[in-house]
């Protein structure tokens, strides 16, 4: 059987119990508190786009690396075989769209 308690162990308990049940209170208060509530919000926000600008970076940084790969050899020296089509395909395309700009403007 258990022991009867005594008026001073039962008082000592209740207040234990009241501190802890404060402390629980203070604690759902500031979760509760609208700053709180934003703050997290922003700390999701603010961790989804890190995630997100980590991937875009992540896939930038591939399609980096490929084309270097393409346009140089294994030393880092560019390979010229590549390298003057495309500058010259790039100049066409620039050129293409400075003459439609004038054509607009007239």
């Amino acid at each position: 059987m258990s022991e009867a308690r005594t008026p001073a162990q039962i008082e000592a308990d209740i207040v234990r119990r009241r501190e802890q049940l404060a402390v629980t209170l203070d604690e759902i208060g500031i979760r509760l508190h609208p700053k709180t509530i934003v703050g997290d919000a922003k700390a999701k926000v603010a961790a989804q786009v890190d995630h997100t600008a980590g991937r875009a970076f992540v896939a930038v940084n591939r399609v980096v690396s490929d084309v270097k790969a393409r346009f140089t050899h294994a030393d880092g020296a560019p390979r010229m075989d590549r390298v003057v089509p495309a500058a010259m395909v790039a100049v066409a395309v620039v050129g293409l769209i400075a003459m439609s700009c004038r054509e607009k403007d007239k």
